[in-house]
């Protein structure tokens, strides 16, 4: 540990792997530095189970073509073109290497998936999923000669005039407190398990946000980099942050906490009222803003309310929904006044007007006469049993980020590129998610620019 290191690598999850891999495979001296234990390695990447690249054909395990027009345009939708769209663009030319470099890596994909996700044609599942995943890169990294040291919580980082120098451990690894090395990684993730940073930005309100991910994203890399004149990119209020099970835990929920049967229902707030159109978009290019919409009502809570005829049309969450014979009674055990969710439930029946239903496809059953509409998949609800799961915002990560430009390297306050810090992961994702998410554009985002910023980093090293 006294040597000094070609590429420093902060973070440990899909992002922070790609770049030591690339990196190695360059030439580079590696070590990586991840703050959780071992256990916990890897970041959100544990909980993650597919990604989103572009491909030009059918695949073994992809149905059909995906274009890079297509990416883009699903992308710019999503996030209502708050995005740079050079660097979207690049990342989405880039990602049709992925598939074949990240199998290069060891990871394994699974045949493609149908049912809600309808995510055959544009997104790879992987194998095992997120853990599996980052397993094939950690041992990958490992077998070239990557050093990888767990616990280690990196508390300060001296940088001159745009240029790293060190990394301040909180405790000694085998030696040393500080660790120099010739360019520095960043992919540490994001501040979503920072409550009181949260705060900040969302008030009182964030006390009731639950996080999907790991406890150990707190932000304090991305604070030290803003701090010592990176340039800033994103909004501190957006996020990826879907609808959630409200009995999730605090942290570290993961997947199996998700909810997605908000288009087989209706969705109401704690004044058991509608508030916004469960069937706008195929369900997953809206999932995903489900976790804001939710955080704008009050106490932060709403409830999915549907009947039996759609019980199993969806993967069920980590805990059974809440089951009643009347919407009365199922009004009682959610703690809602019961003659207003009758009346709700009574007035979207009949508002419902005939179609054909396929959720795959943004079909014709529709609502007429209410506000908010259900635009696509309303179905009457009136078989009972009734069915309820209580939701709660569910933060992913943040956006509020480090700007780079497309060799991944930092760009200063003044606009000039850090003469020897790279970025990847959801550190940076603010460069490309203004707002919004599309399933898997974070490992996406985690896997391209990872891949750049380690390339980037070995050649910037021997130069």
């Amino acid at each position: 540990m006294d040597r000094k290191y070609d590429v420093l690598v902060i973070g440990g999850g899909n992002a922070a792997l790609c770049a030591a891999i690339s990196a190695r495979r360059a030439g580079a001296s590696v070590l990586v530095l991840e703050g959780a234990p071992k256990f916990y390695r890897g970041g959100n990447t544990r909980h993650t189970r597919n990604m989103r690249c572009a491909h030009d054909a059918a695949t073994e395990i992809l149905t059909g073509p995906y274009t890079e027009d297509e990416f883009w345009e699903d992308l710019s939708r999503v996030t209502g073109g708050e995005t740079d769209e050079e660097l979207a663009r690049f990342m989405i030319r880039e990602s049709k290497d992925i598939l074949n470099w990240i199998v290069e890596q060891g990871v394994r994909w699974q045949p493609s998936l149908g049912g809600t996700l309808s995510l055959g044609r544009t997104n790879s599942f992987f194998l095992g999923g997120g853990r599996a995943m980052l397993n094939a890169l950690y041992l990958t990294a490992e077998d070239l000669g990557v050093e990888i040291h767990y616990d280690a919580e990196v508390i300060d980082l001296d940088i001159r005039d745009g240029m790293f120098v060190s990394a301040r451990l909180k405790r000694p690894i085998n030696g040393p407190t500080d660790i120099s090395a010739a360019t520095l990684v960043a992919a540490a993730g994001g501040f979503e398990a920072n409550i009181d940073w949260l705060k900040q930005h969302w008030g009182e309100a964030a006390d009731n946000f639950l996080i999907r991910g790991t406890p150990y994203n707190r932000g304090s890399i991305l604070k030290m980099l803003l701090e010592k004149g990176v340039q800033e990119v994103g909004d501190p209020t957006q996020c990826h942050a879907v609808a959630i099970d409200a009995r999730a835990p605090k942290f570290d929920g993961g997947i199996i906490t998700r909810l997605d049967c908000v288009v087989f229902g209706i969705v109401v707030n704690k004044g058991a009222l509608r508030f916004y159109d469960e069937g706008e978009d195929i369900w997953p290019k809206r999932y995903a803003i489900w976790g804001r919409l939710v955080a704008g009502q009050p106490g932060q809570i709403a409830y999915i309310i549907f009947d039996s005829t759609v019980l199993t049309s969806f993967m069920p969450s980590l805990y059974p929904p809440i089951q009643a014979g009347t919407i009365k009674e199922l009004a009682g055990k959610l703690e809602l006044d019961p003659a207003v969710l009758e009346k709700t439930v009574a007035g979207f029946n009949a508002a419902v007007r005939p179609g054909t239903f396929d959720h795959t496809i943004l079909d014709d059953c529709r609502t007429e006469g209410i506000t908010p509409p259900k635009t696509h998949w309303a179905r009457r609800i009136e078989t009972p049993p009734y069915y309820a799961y209580p939701v709660r915002p569910g933060i992913t990560f943040t956006y509020l980020g480090t700007r780079v430009n497309k060799e991944a390297r930092m760009l200063m306050k003044d606009g000039a590129p850090s003469a020897n810090m790279f970025a990847a992961g959801e550190i940076m994702a603010g460069n490309v998610l203004g707002k919004g998410y599309a399933a898997g554009i974070g490992m996406t985002i985690g896997s391209v620019f990872g891949r750049i910023a380690g390339r980037e980093a070995a050649k910037n090293a021997r130069n």
